[in-house]
Order: structure tokens, then sequence, then C-alpha cells
């Protein structure tokens, strides 16, 4: 076995055991050089093969910072409520409702939805707490001559159990779009980010079955926390 295989194995085996728990930086390369003895290209592929497993992140000027290996499926296909996501997940999460007010549709809103500008809206900020940390930041928006009434503590439970259940909304499908993204002084302040450059953005437009567009979603979440999976299959021809 190559060498730096038997570091990558090594090194995996201490993150697996907490040896270096999560959001701490492993030695050096240099550190490392001295206990393996070896170059600092066999370090360096060793380190990329932990980059490469999703173990590490690196970071300028830092290091090689360990991730948090409890990651939950995300998946980017079908609409799931977060919810639904947390129940089927065992997701030890809170929500946190932080704004919820009524709005006008302002030019870049309409830009993304098509709705009219001035046509009332409501805005909805929750924070999504998983281990004691925000992992996401939730923003959305609804239209009210869809949504007349948005009670807080449904909003804190499940919008969309409120939205079928009691409102009888018929909802139908999605429009999604997904970017990393730098991290802006909103995010910083709202989530618990441990230093993070970047992020995952999930937009999506939610509309009924009469293709009415209701909703839009800007779903905000910290890289080391979720993994985004999809099922695809192969069409011939």
């Amino acid at each position: 076995m190559n060498k730096f295989n038997e570091i990558f194995l090594d090194l995996e085996k201490k993150i697996l055991a907490g040896e270096y728990p999560a959001h701490t930086l492993l030695p050096s390369e240099n550190q490392l050089i001295q206990v393996y003895g070896v170059s600092r290209e066999t370090i360096r592929k060793a380190l990329n093969l932990l980059l490469n497993a999703g173990y590490i992140q690196k970071k300028q000027g830092k290091g090689s910072i360990v991730l948090d290996l409890n990651r939950f499926d995300f998946p980017i296909a079908g609409l799931t409520s977060y919810k639904e996501l947390q129940e089927t997940q065992r997701i030890p999460s809170e929500t946190i409702v932080r704004v919820l007010e009524e709005v006008p549709v302002t030019e870049k809103l309409n830009e993304k939805t098509a709705w009219t500008v001035g046509e009332m809206a409501w805005k909805l900020i929750r924070q999504r707490k998983i281990d004691g940390e925000i992992a996401i930041l939730d923003k959305d928006y609804l239209l009210q001559s869809v949504v007349p009434e948005l009670p807080e503590e449904r909003a804190q439970d499940s919008i969309y159990e409120y939205f079928e259940n009691d409102l009888q909304l018929a909802i139908s499908y999605a429009q999604k779009e997904i970017t990393v993204e730098p991290v802006t002084q909103e995010m910083q302040e709202l989530m618990t980010l441990h230093g993070d450059s970047h992020v995952v953005v999930v937009r999506s437009l939610v509309y009924l079955e009469d293709t009415t567009c209701f909703e839009y979603t800007e779903s905000i979440h910290r890289l080391d926390k979720f993994r985004f999976i999809e099922f695809a299959r192969r069409r011939k021809g």
C-alpha cells in the first residue's frame, strides 16, 4: 500500500474516533511531516484523499478543517417540507421564526416571481437549529391573495401542513435552482457558520395545480450539514 494511503487511513480512523473533532484543525502539513516522517508531497496526497472523501475542508490561511460527518440527505427532486424531512430522518431540530410580516412585492421580487409590483405578500424568515447550531436559514415569500392569513405558530410548525390541511391548497410542483454562493452579512448574523466562506442556496418557485405561483423560497444551507441527493434513471434513445 502506498504511504499516503496509509496516512489517509490513519487520519480517517482518528477523525472517526473523535480524536480530531468536527470544526477543529488537523495538524499542519509541517507537523504531519514530522509525525509520519514523509515528504510534503506524500502528506498533500493523503490530505487530498481526505478532502475527496468529505472528511476535511481546506481553508486558505487556516489549514484543514474537519467537517461534521453527521450530514442529512436533502432531496433535490420532489417537493418535501422541512418538517417532513426532519421527521423521516429524525433530525434533532428546532425552528425559530425571526420575521413574519406583510410586505409589498418589489421590482426585484417581481423579476423572480412575475407577481404584480405592489401586491401584498408574506415575508417569513426562519432559522433551523440543528444540534444547537443554526444550520439552515429559510426565507419565504407567500402571495397574500392565496395565503390571506399566516399564524406564527403554524409558521413555526409546518406551513405546508397549514396550506394543505387548513387552506386546502393543491400544491403541485416547484422549479428549483441550486447554487454555491459567498456568505453575506445577513447569513453571518443569523447562522452558525464557523468561518465558512460559502453556503448552498436552494431557490424554489412553488406552484398550485392551476399553475399559480404562490411561493418563492430561498433556503440557505451550511455546507457541512447536508448532502443533496437525486435518483437518476438512464433514458435510452
